[in-house]
């Protein structure tokens, strides 16, 4: 889940990097996931510290980034045409 889930935040990254258009994305949305990835990092280094934390690592700095990108692209609309 963490591997499939982690592939489609580098896509919806590269889709705004070339778009610069963030319509239809949710910033609470997104800002859970990152509440997440971190609940789930304080979880691996609590209880069970292993090769998975660096998953949730990786997952925790793309939704970052899709979140950043958000904030920064947030006033553009799409071009006509």
């Amino acid at each position: 889940m963490l591997i499939c889930f982690g592939l489609s935040w580098p896509i919806s990254i590269v889709r705004t990097l070339r778009t610069k258009v963030v319509l239809g994305k949710s910033p609470y949305f997104t800002g859970i996931v990152v509440l997440g990835y971190l609940c789930g990092v304080a979880h691996k280094v609590v209880y069970s510290l292993d090769w998975v934390i660096y998953l949730y690592l990786f997952n925790l700095v793309v939704v970052s980034l899709d979140l950043i990108l958000y904030f920064k692209y947030r006033g553009r609309l799409p071009e006509a045409g």
